[in-house]
């Protein structure tokens, strides 16, 4: 069996390009995860129950694919836990301070040509990066 590993790449890009259209044309809302999550998180009538719907759906479709298609989730990822925890909760908090998360700019915002969202992905892989390149020439998180 020949494994072609951008065929994933681009069925899931595809998906995630539908699903992000479909939620702006049908709901009005930019699918920005973070905001989707805060949102939840912060009780709001009438905006709570699509929100809470939403987290589900990626949680069912993670863990579903993870039944059907374990082999997804094999990595070599040689990272302990304590620094995937560090790093989402920095990423968290570049999340709150620049108002958005790379789902929110990344995919809607610069599929939408959006300035802010542009600079601001561009301000998220170039930290990124900077920091993977620093972290690991210091030998932190390795």
């Amino acid at each position: 069996m020949i494994h072609i590993d951008w065929v994933y790449a681009l069925v899931g890009g595809a998906i995630i390009g539908l699903s992000v259209s479909l939620m702006l044309l049908w709901n009005g809302r930019v699918t920005g995860i973070s905001g989707i999550i805060g949102g939840a998180l912060s009780y709001s009538v009438g905006d709570f129950a699509w929100r809470v719907l939403f987290v589900l759906g990626l949680v069912s479709g993670g863990l579903a694919l993870s039944f059907f298609h374990p082999v997804m989730f094999t990595g070599t990822l040689d990272t302990s836990t304590w620094t995937l925890v560090a790093a989402g909760l920095l990423v968290g908090f570049g999340t709150s301070l620049g108002s958005g998360c790379t789902s929110g700019h990344g995919v809607c915002g610069i599929s939408r040509l959006s300035p802010r969202s542009l600079v601001a992905t561009i301000v998220f892989m170039v930290a990124g990066i900077a920091s993977v390149v620093a972290f690991r020439a210091l030998g932190v998180f390795s």
